[in-house]
C-alpha cells in the first residue's frame, strides 16, 4: 500500500465509529494521521466529549511517532521506570487509544487515535482498524 490518503482515512473513520457504535453504545472521536503524525482527517461524533478531541488526536500522534501502540508505549514506561518527558516531546501521551498503521509489510504509514471509551475500549477499536488495515 502506498501512502495514507484522505479517502482511506475517511474510511477508516467510519470503520473506527460504526465498530464502536456497535460494540460499546457510546459516540467516540477518532483521528487519523500521517506517518510523521499530523493530523490528516478528524470526526467527533455527535455526544462525544468535548475532552476527546484533544486526546484523539494525541493518541494517534503518539502512536505514529512511537511506531508502537500507546497501550505499548504505557507498559514501556511502567517497566523501565521512565516518564513520557523523557522523549522530549510534549505531545506524547501514554494513554492507550492509539495504534500504528502499518502495511501487510510492516511499513508505517500512519496511526489512529480513539477517545470517548474507557481506555482499554480506545485502544480495542485502534487494534480491530490497525489490524484490518495490514490485512
Amino acid at each position: 500500500m502506498s501512502n495514507l490518503t484522505l479517502a482511506i482515512a475517511r474510511d477508516l473513520i467510519d470503520q473506527a465509529m460504526a465498530h464502536a457504535t456497535q460494540n460499546f453504545k457510546k459516540p467516540v472521536c477518532v483521528s487519523v494521521c500521517d506517518a510523521s503524525g499530523l493530523l490528516l482527517a478528524f470526526v467527533r461524533m455527535e455526544g462525544a466529549p468535548v475532552r476527546s478531541v484533544a486526546i484523539s488526536q494525541g493518541k494517534g500522534y503518539s502512536a505514529a511517532r512511537m511506531g508502537v501502540t500507546t497501550q505499548a508505549v504505557l507498559e514501556r514506561l511502567h517497566r523501565e521506570n521512565i516518564e513520557m518527558g523523557y522523549f522530549c516531546d510534549p505531545l506524547l501521551t501514554a494513554l492507550p487509544g492509539g495504534s500504528p498503521l502499518k502495511d501487510k509489510d510492516g511499513t508505517l504509514r500512519g496511526a489512529i487515535g480513539v477517545s470517548g471509551l474507557t481506555s482499554a475500549e480506545d485502544q480495542q477499536v485502534t487494534d480491530y482498524i490497525a489490524g484490518k488495515f495490514a490485512a
